[in-house]
């Protein structure tokens, strides 16, 4: 039946649901897991010593012997070193631990699935399981080999490197199933995920840088390499036995080429082998080895181009991680850390103690090659991310008003003008009240010579109205002589002609009386 399922990490899941076991048969799973891991473990490693045991030359095969050298075999695939009375053995081989862990993972992740996990929180049954299982059979086994024998292991180193070694491959296995893989996820934000993926991406190119360099080695030093093999003896169980230790220590010259390429270089007791410095010695007479030089050349330096070219490549890969270039940068630095990390881990467990011979002691130098290619990674790749990628468009800000600093003296002259501003302010309001009053003042003079000549002009028309009285009545009485006048006297221009006083009868006789009592007088 399909069901959403919503985990404990906030991812919903459109998958069946899990089917619903008891509490006997959750713990039946996680036992049979966590034994069968170490059953079969130890089974593959019986195997292995069985094939070689059988074919070499003057070796005695039994199954109690097999069985019993499978033991520290066990314990050296799980990383754990070892001690013998000639010294201690902690140079181990990467190959089987690397097969002790694809296993783990394998067998954590087939329980995962039998009880349908799928939280976080529920991973941690079958992590507990398997990796208390190999530690407490990791610390049996080392307690019994005793202090007496000729090999010998101590309890606690095993208990917690067996612990250790399967308890992170049965995580890898759980983490995609139970959701541990979001989870870390959700809590990282896209600029560092995307350096997370591409530090990955780079110590895989200098890891593969590595590998080539050692295969060219041994392609052009192949006659040195079949005469090493010669050299062992010449049987099938011989040329077996030197073959399949070649194999497992594959992984751990490639981590020495991977050191060589970055500039670290590493040493075989008194023998130094770098792209920069080269100190000859003795080494051991492994047909693996002979990929070393044997003398300085004036090209080894130019494998330090390749991972200037792998930090580069970083760097383009992260020019559209961000919008900013300084999100860029910071993506470039993740990468760098992942890579510088990783790489020291890699250094760390790829050397160690060889005995107490002239090979004594292989070491890689863990932290110059975890500087270097830190370097490597973050300085290139910081450039190129930088101009490679967009930029975000300018913005231009306004440039801010220059502060006008005033002096003590302007500002006595600034208050002097103002009191000057003040004082023309206020004459000319004076002014223009001055001339508001002459300009009322005219208007009244003018309103007053109107008044008078409507005055005079009423007086007029009185004076003819009364002329026409007097032509039309005569008074007998009236004297001849004031009547009388000059006819040969010329009126005057002033005077009106008798039709325009005839007219302005006519206008005044229009005149309404009471028109005239209006008006003032």
């Amino acid at each position: 039946m399909s069901v959403q399922q919503t985990t404990s990490h906030g991812v919903v899941t459109d998958s069946v649901r899990p089917p619903e076991f008891s509490r006997a048969e959750r713990v039946r799973v996680l036992t049979m897991t966590a034994a069968g891991s170490v059953v079969v473990g130890y089974a593959g490693v019986a195997a292995l010593l069985a094939l070689i045991s059988s074919t070499a030359a003057h070796a005695s095969f039994s199954t109690t012997g097999v069985l019993t050298a499978a033991a520290p075999g066990w314990l050296v695939a799980h990383h754990v070193p070892l001690r013998f009375d000639g010294g201690q053995l902690g140079l181990l081989p990467l190959l089987p631990t690397a097969l002790v862990m694809l296993l783990v993972y394998r067998a954590a992740a087939g329980a995962a699935d039998r009880l349908g996990l799928f939280e976080p929180l529920q991973a941690r049954s079958v992590v507990f399981s398997i990796a208390g299982a190999h530690a407490v059979v990791g610390s049996v086994i080392a307690f019994l080999m005793g202090d007496e024998g000729p090999v010998r292991a101590t309890p606690a180193v095993a208990f917690f490197g067996c612990a250790v070694v399967s308890g992170l491959a049965a995580v890898a296995g759980v983490a995609q199933r139970c959701g541990l893989v979001e989870v870390v996820f959700e809590r990282v934000d896209p600029v560092a995920r995307r350096g997370l993926r591409a530090g990955a991406l780079a110590l895989f190119a200098l890891v593969a840088g590595g590998a080539l360099v050692l295969a060219l080695g041994l392609l052009f030093s192949w006659s040195t390499t079949a005469s090493l093999f010669d050299q062992s003896g010449g049987t099938i169980g011989t040329g077996l036995g030197i073959w399949l230790l070649c194999l497992a220590y594959l992984p751990n010259a490639v981590v020495g080429a991977l050191s060589y390429v970055a500039g670290a270089g590493f040493s075989i007791g008194a023998a130094v082998v770098g792209p920069l410095e080269f100190v000859g010695g003795p080494v051991p007479p492994v047909p693996l080895l002979a990929a070393l030089p044997e003398a300085q050349a004036g090209y080894l330096p130019l494998v330090l181009v390749l991972p200037g070219v792998i930090g580069v490549a970083v760097g383009f890969s992260l020019r559209d991680a961000a919008e900013t270039p300084r999100a860029r940068v910071r993506a470039v630095l993740v990468s760098a850390v992942t890579a510088g990390v990783t790489a020291l881990v890699l250094a760390a467990v790829a050397g160690g103690t060889l005995g107490g011979g002239a090979f004594n002691p292989v070491t890689i130098p863990a932290g110059l090659l975890a500087v270097l290619t830190f370097g490597w990674v973050a300085v290139p790749g910081a450039v190129v991310a930088w101009f490679a990628g967009p930029r975000p468009p300018r913005v231009v800000l306004p440039e801010p008003e220059a502060e006008v600093v005033v002096d003590a003296e302007d500002e006595e002259d600034y208050d002097d003008e103002a009191e000057f501003d003040a004082e023309d302010a206020e004459d000319a309001d004076e002014l223009e009240e001055e001339y508001d009053e002459e300009d009322e003042e005219d208007d009244g003079e003018e309103d007053d010579e109107e008044f008078d000549h409507d005055l005079d002009e009423y007086d007029d028309l009185d004076d003819e109205e009364l002329a026409e009285d007097d032509t039309d009545d005569p008074d007998p009485d009236r004297d001849d002589s004031d009547s009388d006048f000059d006819e040969d006297d010329e009126p005057d221009e002033d005077e009106p002609d008798e039709d325009d006083d005839s007219d302005e009868g006519d206008e005044a006789d229009d005149v309404d009386p009471e028109d005239l009592a209006d008006k003032p007088r």
